[in-house]
């Protein structure tokens, strides 16, 4: 048997609305390094986006360098496979792979091609060894595909980027087939958008193969014994042919991603048997709020249920939780961020977000007038309508008055 962890999108450099998550990052490195010790893990496969831009800072790296031996100190047979994704730049990766094969940590920056321009196979394939050190399945590490790795199209094909892609994994798997021997498993990994997936809108960046361009599952045929896939931040699995897995991110990446809980796969390979997966769950160390939590209200309810949280007074400003303010207005209010600042006076809580929304009626201007030409439309009654789709009520004298000598200076200027 082979027990592996699978885990993506780790995003290391990552700041959200302008807080920078090293503290998050490495909480959970400590912990993902704990648990290959204490569950005596073979391998590690992680599918792409280690970074969260093609140029991370210094701490980001010194993150992920540090981990690595740490890591092999803790395990010192575990294989380390590291596939770069959409978010990470290939040159960057690939630029330290010869040191790190050294300690056993193959890093797959982008698809390698040989001197005839073809992909060479052979650079990603990868054994992965078991508790014995014996060769218990072969990896396929196929990294982000960019559109430049693909090859030309075909003629008569309905999508040439999803046919280039299933092309270059039909190379891989059958390259795979040719090397594994009686008794071995294989997987492939991957990082892409498949149909049929839910994503995470605010903090995905569409790719090649994304959204528009979904990949079919049944590019990963049957006879695969695991496909381990990045991108979605969202842990799923994905119906198909083969057992395919997205482990989703460690950490949220968005405000909207803190109601669920982020994990790491624990995935037991035994040739010829279903793979059996154990979902763990990633402590998380720094709390999302988002308030109120049934959804914008008025900045009355938003000051209850700020009275109502029990929040430890002594927690060190780094595990302050973050606060999504949802506010429900009526008329506009130029002070509202100070007003909600001074509810958070003396309270652990990181205010990274003011959401606003207006309890008007949201309906277009053109529902709420009579039909009209354009030279019969009179401006006071089209401002009148605007601000009744946004706000209850009507406008002050002293807004209108404005309104009124704007448009007097506008017709005198005509």
């Amino acid at each position: 048997m082979l027990r592996l962890f699978h885990s993506a999108d780790w995003h290391l450099g990552h700041s959200l609305h302008g807080v920078p998550r090293d503290y998050e990052h490495a909480r959970f490195l400590t912990w993902l390094g704990e648990q290959l010790e204490q569950r005596r893990a073979d391998a590690l496969i992680v599918c792409g986006d280690l970074f969260d831009s093609a140029n991370p800072p210094a701490s980001a790296q010194s993150l992920l360098y540090r981990f690595l031996v740490d890591a092999r100190r803790r395990r010192p047979d575990l294989d380390v496979v590291l596939i770069g994704g959409n978010h990470d730049s290939p040159a960057r990766l690939q630029a330290p792979a010869p040191l790190l094969r050294n300690l056993g940590v193959h890093m797959i920056g982008g698809l390698p091609k040989g001197a005839d321009s073809e992909p060479d196979w052979e650079a990603l394939l990868l054994p992965l060894r078991d508790a014995k050190g014996e060769t218990a399945a072969w990896c396929g590490a196929m990294p982000y595909l960019r559109s430049a790795d693909l090859p030309l199209p075909r003629e008569a094909v309905e999508d040439p980027l999803i046919d280039g892609v299933q092309r270059l994994y039909a190379g891989l798997i059958q390259a795979l087939r040719e090397r594994r021997q009686a008794g071995q498993g294989m997987l492939v990994t991957g990082h892409c958008y498949l149909a049929g997936t839910q994503l995470s809108e605010l903090s995905e960046r569409r790719i090649l193969g994304g959204n528009q361009h979904a990949l079919p599952s049944a590019i990963f045929p049957a006879d695969l014994d695991y496909v381990a896939l990045g991108h979605l931040h969202r842990a799923q699995q994905v119906k198909g042919p083969a057992p395919i897995r997205y482990s989703g991110s460690p950490i949220p990446l968005a405000l909207d991603e803190a109601g669920y809980r982020h994990q790491v796969l624990q995935v037991d390979l035994d040739p010829g048997c279903p793979p059996q997966v154990e979902a763990l769950p990633v402590p998380r160390s720094v709390d999302i709020l988002r308030l109120p939590k049934a959804g914008p209200a008025p900045l009355e309810q938003l000051g209850r249920e700020l009275e109502q949280l029990a929040l430890d007074p002594d927690l060190p400003p780094e595990r302050h939780p973050y606060l999504e303010a949802r506010v429900l207005l009526e008329r506009p209010e130029p002070g509202l961020r100070q007003q909600i600042e001074e509810l958070l006076t003396g309270r652990p809580l990181r205010l990274l977000k003011l959401s606003t929304s207006y309890a008007g009626s949201g309906a277009g201007l053109g529902d709420q007038l009579p039909e009209q030409t354009l030279q019969e439309l009179d401006p006071e009654q089209v401002f009148l309508s605007r601000w009744r789709r946004s706000h209850q009520g009507e406008p002050s004298a002293e807004l209108l008055a404005r309104f009124r000598q704007l448009l007097e200076a506008v017709q005198e200027a005509d």
